[in-house]
This record gives structure tokens, C-alpha cells and sequence, in this order.
């Protein structure tokens, strides 16, 4: 029988400070384990050129295939320490689908400088909405139908640019995925601090797109803009 994970019931008034902490604080330690499974897999992808091989509509068909089934299954486990399993599946599998854009970034002279930039700079942005978030006293739950009306236009035309391969659209899709993730990350923090995502899994999961949206959009703009030709 697999071992549970405990999820707080919800209640109209809201969780108490000491749970909503409790909540919070495994989603932060979570998040960090799950930074292993990615750099393995980004690791991996960059050594054995899957990621090259990745490109264009194959490569979308996969990410697509490979990202909803992994939510699915997230979802459905997310009760029980399988759901913890999934979640480092899925996570490894991310980190595949990035060595593409990090082997590109890498070929270039100063490639390693610009992957840590981007790092530290989801690292700083991380830092600000997680400090936003504890200092809002507003509910921000309003802001959800527009971040996901910015998340739809923003696939839209993603999967447009990989078929057209605009730099100048790639800049502008950049730009709009830092902003719309950002403004995500601030959102799901707060829903975990006010009591509304009770499960630490769900909460992973949600930060974790966050942060590798915002990673990629970094990465992007730094390579098209600061990338040295060796």
C-alpha cells in the first residue's frame, strides 16, 4: 500500500498560519529536488544530440504528447508518493526537451555564462514574486483568466514562429513568457500562502512550469542578443 501524502481540507475561512506554512515550505524543498532531475536530463539531451533531434514538428508533437500525459498523471497520483515520482519523471523529461535551446546557447564562445545568467536571473526573479507575494495582502485570484488568456496567446504563437522562425518573433514571444510567467509565479505563490492550493505536489508542479517558462524566455533573448560566435 503506498504511502499517503496528507492534503489539508480547505476551509472557507482559510487554512491557519502553521498550515499554510507547512504547505508551502514542502512545495519550496520539493521545487529544489526537482532541479536535479532536470539538470540530468538537460545533461543527457545536450551529450547524446536528442535534443537536436527534437526540432521543428516532431519535436512539438512530442512535447506536447509528453507534457499533458505527464499532467495527467500528476493529477491522478498526486495523493500518494507516487505522485512524487511522476512529478521527477516529468521533470527529467523537461530537462530533455531544454537541452535543445541550451545545446544551441552553448555553441556559442560565452554559452556556459550565458545558461548561468539565465539561472540566476529565474533565480531572482523567483526571489521577487515569492517576496511580492508574502508582502500583497490583495486577492489576486482576478488575475487568473487574464494569465491564461496571455499562457493561450502565448502557445498560439509559439507554434506559429517554429513553422515561420522569426528571431524578431522569438524576441517578442521571449519577452511576453518572462512577463506572463512572472506575473504566474506571483499568482501561484500567493494561492498557496492564502490557503488556495492545499496539495504540495499540484503546487510543484505549477511553480515549476513558472520557472522554466520564465528560464527559457531568459535564455532565449540572452542568446539571440548576447550570443559570441566563436
Amino acid at each position: 500500500m503506498s504511502e499517503q501524502i496528507q492534503t489539508i481540507p480547505y476551509r472557507d475561512s482559510g487554512l491557519d498560519s502553521a498550515e499554510r506554512n507547512k504547505v508551502l515550505r514542502n512545495t519550496y524543498w520539493l521545487l529544489a529536488l526537482t532541479l536535479i532531475p532536470t539538470v540530468i536530463g538537460a545533461w543527457i539531451g545536450v551529450a547524446t544530440g536528442i535534443g537536436r533531434a527534437l526540432s521543428g514538428g516532431l519535436g512539438l508533437v512530442v512535447f506536447l504528447v509528453g507534457i499533458f500525459g505527464f499532467v495527467y498523471a500528476i493529477e491522478k497520483t498526486k495523493h500518494s508518493s507516487k505522485g512524487i515520482a511522476v512529478l521527477f519523471g516529468f521533470t527529467f523529461f523537461m530537462g530533455l526537451m531544454l537541452s535543445r535551446m541550451i545545446g544551441m546557447v552553448l555553441g556559442f564562445s560565452n554559452g556556459t555564462s550565458l545558461v548561468m545568467t539565465a539561472f540566476g536571473g529565474t533565480a531572482g526573479v523567483f526571489f521577487v514574486m515569492a517576496s511580492l507575494a508574502t508582502f500583497i495582502k490583495r486577492d489576486l485570484s482576478g488575475m487568473s483568466k487574464w494569465l491564461f488568456v496571455g499562457a493561450i496567446s502565448l502557445m498560439v504563437g509559439s507554434i506559429i514562429n517554429i513553422f515561420v522562425g522569426s528571431t524578431i518573433g522569438m524576441m517578442v514571444i521571449s519577452v511576453m513568457a518572462i512577463g506572463i510567467f512572472s506575473a504566474y509565479l506571483l499568482y501561484d505563490i500567493k494561492q498557496i500562502i492564502d490557503g488556495g492550493e492545499t496539495n504540495y505536489i499540484s503546487a510543484t508542479l505549477a511553480l515549476y512550469m513558472d520557472l522554466i517558462n520564465v528560464f527559457q524566455g531568459l535564455l532565449a533573448l540572452l542568446g539571440i542578443m548576447g550570443g559570441e560566435k566563436e
